[in-house]
């Protein structure tokens, strides 16, 4: 299996709220162009994961309409920057564990910092965990059955 986990788009400093933080200008141009790598890769998501807060959707919005995937997304309420790894790595056992077609999988995670480079510890054993610039996407080749993966390649849109 293929992660791809990718930090949100630049965001707006204020907001009524953490979760309603948008996506700057310079965010969606960013995005924007993350997603032009991932489409010149030719890659095709069996899912996307996003966190509920805006800038996060808006950012897996953005990267779905320039890959013009018909892939859905699916929002995952424990992948916002406070939480932790483990749940996600469950989640992706529950859900992928089973699947005889798994070592072919491609997931695209939205998250935010600091969950985004935990979660590239988790998924790698602790052997990394980047800093993530905005819009900047991880590539880690992923055992679902060991739960163990190697970080392959860290791209940032600038």
């Amino acid at each position: 299996m293929r992660i791809f986990v990718m930090r949100h788009g630049q965001a707006q400093p204020l907001a009524t709220s953490d979760q309603d933080r948008e996506l700057t200008e310079h965010g969606k141009v960013e995005v924007a162009k993350m997603a032009g790598v991932l489409l010149e890769d030719q890659l095709n998501f069996d899912a996307i994961y996003v966190s509920p807060y805006i800038r996060a959707q808006q950012t897996a919005n953005i990267v779905k309409s320039v890959l013009a995937t018909s892939t859905s997304l699916t929002t995952l309420n424990f992948i916002t920057p406070n939480d932790t790894a483990q749940p996600l790595q469950d989640y992706i056992y529950g859900h992928f564990s089973e699947q005889d077609d798994k070592n072919d999988q491609s997931i695209l995670i939205v998250s935010h910092m600091p969950l985004v480079s935990y979660l590239v510890a988790e998924f790698t054993n602790g052997q990394h965990a980047p800093l993530f610039q905005t819009a900047s996407v991880a590539e880690i080749d992923y055992n679902v059955n060991t739960m163990q993966g190697q970080l392959v390649a860290h791209c940032a849109p600038y």
